[in-house]
């Protein structure tokens, strides 16, 4: 039987995780690493939803991406204007949602509003691995160290030269 593991990507924190340790993912690279290491079939990343991005997106879905979308608000204050586009209850619903059609689950991010779903994941033996792409991830991960890969180690693997 050939395994069919699914891939659950917060986009928003891997994006900024890889930057604030001062390099580029090479998405197609990554996408290629999860399918020949982890044997991931579907590849779910959860992104804000920004108008003028959309060469972004349509890359994204090119590389083998499952681009989930947030409409993502903007927030002033004083003159400068922030972008939240908060995606960890939308991944918590489709990692639910998609439970019967996947042997196990790939998370990727390393923020701690996850803690509950990994657990649940591991109770029913669904986590295969959770990749954290920052080296300051949630205390609240350390829990589940053996489960941990560290972006920073595949880096060779998945920089974008």
């Amino acid at each position: 039987m050939e395994i069919n593991n699914y891939a659950f990507i917060d986009g928003n924190n891997l994006n900024w995780g890889i930057k604030s340790m001062g390099w580029k993912l090479d998405y197609k690279k990554f996408r290629i690493y999860l399918r020949d290491k982890y044997k991931v079939t579907k590849a779910f990343i959860f992104i804000g939803y920004k108008p003028g991005n959309e060469r972004l997106y349509e890359s994204l879905q090119e590389d083998n991406y499952i681009c989930i979308f947030k409409p993502i608000m903007e927030i002033k204050t004083g003159k400068k204007i922030k972008i939240k586009g908060n995606v960890d209850a939308l991944m918590v619903l489709h990692i639910m949602i998609e439970l019967p059609n996947y042997d196990k689950a790939v998370i990727v991010s390393g923020d701690g509003d996850f803690y509950s779903i990994i657990e649940y994941l591991i109770q029913k033996n669904k986590l295969l691995k959770i990749v954290v792409p920052n080296e300051k991830y949630s205390t609240l991960l350390k829990k589940f160290s053996m489960f941990i890969l560290p972006i920073n180690l595949i880096k060779g693997k998945v920089e974008l030269k």
